[in-house]
């Protein structure tokens, strides 16, 4: 994605999320203010550590499991129009590669309740696997600043891509070189 048109959708991002948050339509009305206090984007290389934490359908992620695999991690709101234009790519993209061995995808919705992140995904028929982020999530894994946020962490637990806004159907295929 090139340079200008991601920093232009990381601050429309950046505004949506502090519309939504006044209008308390997604996460709580104190989302402005830690989203700005939100880390950046990992640096390339770093080494990036992930929770267990239960999914929405119930399965549980644990990271043993993830371990020398390729993990794709995707933060999104329902209530996100960034998200709501790049899921559908990352869902095909999952659906494409679901089968193939060696990766896994977690996605992680930031929305008010674990019922409208379910909702939101039954709607559309997505059916990867997505757990909502509970504070004891947050504070084990803290959301990059933006939305949606996607990082791809290598076999070896290190950040080989990270992403902040809206992607498109080629951003996504290109996760497939490290599959």
């Amino acid at each position: 994605m090139s340079s200008n048109r991601r920093d232009w959708m990381a601050g429309a991002g950046a505004l949506v999320l502090a519309a939504v948050a006044g209008h308390g339509s997604a996460q709580p009305a104190d989302v402005a203010a830690a989203e700005a206090k939100a880390p950046p984007l990992p640096a390339l290389g770093t080494l990036w550590s992930v929770p267990p934490m239960e999914l929405l359908d119930g399965a549980r992620f644990e990271p043993a499991r993830a371990d020398g695999q390729v993990l794709v991690l995707y933060w999104w709101a329902s209530t996100c129009p960034f998200c709501a234009a790049t899921t559908p790519h990352l869902n095909a993209f999952w659906q494409r590669h679901r089968q193939r061995p060696g990766w896994q995808l977690l996605t992680l919705s930031i929305d008010r309740t674990r019922e409208a992140a379910l909702r939101y995904l039954q709607q559309r028929g997505y059916a990867f696997p997505c757990a909502w982020v509970t504070p004891d999530i947050q504070r084990a894994m803290p959301k990059p600043k933006g939305l949606p946020i996607t990082l791809v962490r290598g076999r070896d637990g290190r950040i080989l891509t990270a992403e902040r806004g809206q992607l498109f159907a080629e951003d996504i295929d290109v996760i497939a070189q490290w599959l």
